[in-house]
């Protein structure tokens, strides 16, 4: 099976009900009707909870991100989005498991039973913009699209679509001076192995060898690794426009591998990464770049897994970073002895803090984002120790386009004192 964003060019694999109808149609040359049946085989491969035709414009199919199931939703034509009530839209709803044993007979009924008035079929998302993983489902197992470019992501290779919407214009490519990313190789005594980051080094780093940068170091979320902010994230295009119209000062940034031979959300993972960030990324970087060395020119920053690194090793160390981001993220219940050791230090040294720390910027993907209400929590708590933050929301959840924002807002903040 095949699926492209822009609308229905699929290959279907035989199974069950959908074998038998998509072959019937086949026979006939009813492309229209055999595509109806697609709704039928993702019931019957688990993609959806119900199967039907609506009488409306236009059904897409919708993933939920972490929810583990698609559902059908319908787009009015102003292109608003709406979950369908399978109920009362459909006239047949089926099982959440797949029930390939239907005989023919039920076939034949489901498919003379379906409205003749032409559907699309869109792979979609909340949000809709930028970019989205998305995966094949063979015989139940999760596979990249071999017509995709593919992507590290949900803790493997995962094919990727880009959703082009009018707000993109701060990651488009311009006729602006262009930076690098560059990725580089360094031996780890904390981890003793070989590890790599990817830097994105501004317009004229190469040219203008007396001046020294202040440095950005970026943190990938769970599933993903030091290439995500590279390439998912776009951030040397992010970067060069906001250089390019001065809304951003010209600085380093380093994207890191946050995930540690002890992985897991742990302590000892947490310790792992940072003394990996402390003792080995950060000499390692200013030993090889030319970036300035004190606190005010050093930001950390990360999203959702790499929002609690920063969390943990930016709090605690903020005679090291002046600014720091935390996007998508917050203290899980499971981390809460970890979060009251962390508030009790704040309490502690809330005089330190306020001193050192210029900038605390928390951003959320709204309230569909499902690190929100662990971010609210630990919120309240910062509230009570009135610990200075910003906070910002941007619609879309935990998903790729809210962290490119989250960039693009945060490092406008960045090294202006």
């Amino acid at each position: 099976m095949r699926v492209f964003g822009a609308g229905v060019d699929l290959e279907l694999l035989d199974h069950g009900v959908a074998e038998r109808a998509l072959r019937k149609h086949a026979l006939d040359g009813d492309f229209q009707s055999a595509a109806r049946v697609l709704v039928l085989h993702f019931a019957e491969r688990r993609f959806v909870d119900a199967a039907g035709i609506a009488r409306v414009a236009v059904v897409r199919l919708l993933r939920v991100l972490f929810s583990g199931k698609l559902e059908l939703v319908r787009v009015d034509h102003d292109d608003k989005v709406t979950r369908v009530d399978m109920g009362r839209e459909f006239g047949l709803v089926l099982a959440t498991k797949a029930q390939s044993d239907f005989a023919g007979k039920t076939a034949e009924h489901l498919v003379t039973g379906i409205d003749h008035e032409p559907v699309a079929l869109n792979l979609k998302r909340l949000g809709r913009e930028g970019f989205h993983y998305y995966s094949l489902l063979i015989d139940g197992v999760a596979v990249s699209d071999p017509g995709s470019e593919t992507f590290y992501g949900m803790g493997r290779m995962a094919s990727g679509i880009e959703v082009p919407f009018k707000g993109g214009e701060y990651y488009a490519l311009k006729d602006v001076p262009h930076g690098d990313i560059r990725m580089k190789r360094y031996y780890s005594e904390v981890s003793r192995s070989w590890r790599r980051f990817f830097v994105y080094t501004p317009a004229g780093y190469d040219t203008h060898t007396a001046e020294k940068y202040p440095v950005l170091y970026l943190l990938h979320g769970g599933g993903e690794d030091e290439r995500g902010w590279a390439t998912q994230g776009k951030t040397d295009l992010i970067m060069d426009n906001l250089i390019a119209e001065g809304k951003a000062k010209p600085m380093l940034i380093v994207m890191l591998d946050g995930n540690m031979a002890s992985a897991g959300f742990n302590a000892g993972a947490l310790k792992a990464f940072e003394a990996e960030l402390m003792q080995a990324v950060i000499p390692f970087v200013e030993d090889n770049y030319r970036v300035r060395k004190e606190a005010d020119s050093r930001a950390l920053a990360g999203l959702s897994m790499g929002g609690i690194q920063t969390l943990y090793a930016g709090l605690y160390h903020t005679d090291l970073f002046a600014h720091l981001g935390v996007f998508s993220s917050g203290w899980l219940p499971f981390y809460q002895k970890i979060a009251d050791g962390q508030y009790e230090f704040i309490n502690k040294n809330k005089a330190a803090i306020d001193s050192q720390l210029r900038l605390l910027w928390i951003a959320m993907g709204g309230k569909e984002d499902i690190a929100y209400q662990n971010c609210q929590n630990m919120l309240k708590e910062f509230d009570t120790l009135k610990l200075k933050y910003t906070y910002s929301e941007y619609p879309g959840g935990h998903t790729w386009p809210v962290w490119r924002n989250n960039l693009y807002n945060f490092a406008q903040l960045l090294f202006n004192k």
